[in-house]
């Protein structure tokens, strides 16, 4: 149920503000919108007010706004030429209502982690190597090192990041080393030694660190930068993923991920607390952002490929044309949900 219920909640937040995007934009340019659908049809039950039947459909794996004299994923090629019509407006308008789908995915990443960074702080410097995890028989569990613990000195010097642990027991492979740590602010020391692992000729004393970092109270302003700051940063790691995944480095099919996947990660993310699935949203929805700019037929970045040639080419592609192009890339889109939800399927 918790599953379930995180779920519900990541997607009807993604797809919520996605559509909202493209509905405000289109409104304020003055193109009737006849539909907004969260989930994909059939209907399942829904309000029409003034010229728009607000509705919750079935398939709950996206959402649409649609509006009038636009060719989109319901393949309607019913134009008039009316003025309130998606076709008649300029195509820079209609660039920007296209475009306000992603751009409100990504505005709501940087709101998520400004809002998470004024709740719980912006990271201060690096204070000491936090460990994780002790390993079974080894130095570290002789001495009574537990996960948990904050180790600030080795070999007389001061630990301010994991990696001046990791440098000096790496350096020092069967010398013994005074050593000094933290639990619960409470100081400990003792003496270790690393012992040498032979393949590359280091010392290791068996525990897994990270940084230990203190979390100081933040403002409006600092806690905004640090939104934009994290969503640049995602939004870079992502493109790296991506780049990994087309050259061939990664495995499509070990790196990609559907609804069941997705499911799975926001219920882990739910267990840990809401400020994780907040941080889970956030992520996913800069995933969702991008993803939807690629020039492909049916995603955003397939409609404004289209509408770049329109301006190049002065008019518009022929109706059929453009029926055709969303067709195939209908076909191409549910031939790769069946695959990813297959995948999700044989990953559990």
């Amino acid at each position: 149920m918790t599953t379930l219920l995180a779920f519900a909640f990541v997607l009807g937040v993604l797809i919520f503000v996605h559509e909202l995007g493209h509905f405000v934009t289109a409104k304020m340019v003055g193109i009737k919108v006849e539909r907004f659908s969260l989930g994909f049809p059939p209907r399942m039950f829904g309000k029409k007010i003034g010229d728009t039947d607000y509705c919750i459909s079935w398939l709950p794996l996206g959402g649409y706004v649609k509006m009038a004299g636009m060719i989109d994923e319901s393949l309607d090629g019913t134009i008039t030429g009316e003025p309130w019509e998606f076709a008649s407006k300029p195509v820079w308008q209609r660039l920007i209502v296209i475009s306000a789908g992603s751009i409100m995915n990504i505005v709501t990443a940087v709101i998520i982690l400004a809002l998470i960074a004024f709740a719980v702080g912006i990271p201060g410097e690096p204070q000491g190597a936090l460990v994780s995890e002790v390993l079974e028989n080894k130095p570290a569990e002789t001495i009574g090192l537990k996960s948990g613990d904050v180790i600030v000195s080795i070999n007389d010097q001061l630990v301010m990041t994991s990696q001046d642990l990791i440098k000096t027991v790496n350096a020092n492979p069967g010398v013994e080393l005074p050593i000094e740590w933290k639990r619960d602010s409470e100081p400990f020391s003792s003496r270790i030694t690393p012992e040498l692992q032979e393949e590359e000729n280091i010392g290791l004393i068996g525990v897994r660190v990270g940084n230990h970092v203190i979390y100081e109270d933040a403002g409006f302003v600092d806690s905004f930068a640090a939104g934009l700051s994290n969503t640049y940063n995602f939004i870079k790691l992502i493109l790296y993923s991506l780049k990994v995944i087309f050259t061939g480095e990664q495995s499509f099919r070990d790196a990609v991920g559907g609804p069941i996947a997705i499911a799975k990660m926001a219920g882990e993310s739910a267990k840990l607390g809401f400020q994780s699935l907040l941080f889970f949203t956030a992520l996913l929805s800069i995933n969702l952002g991008i993803i939807n700019m690629f020039p492909f037929p049916v995603l955003d970045g397939g409609h404004l490929v289209l509408l770049l040639i329109e301006g190049i080419r002065r008019k518009p592609l022929p109706v059929k044309a453009t029926l055709v192009i969303q067709k195939v890339g209908m076909a191409f889109l549910l031939a790769l949900m069946i695959f990813i939800i297959f995948n999700d399927i044989t990953k559990l």
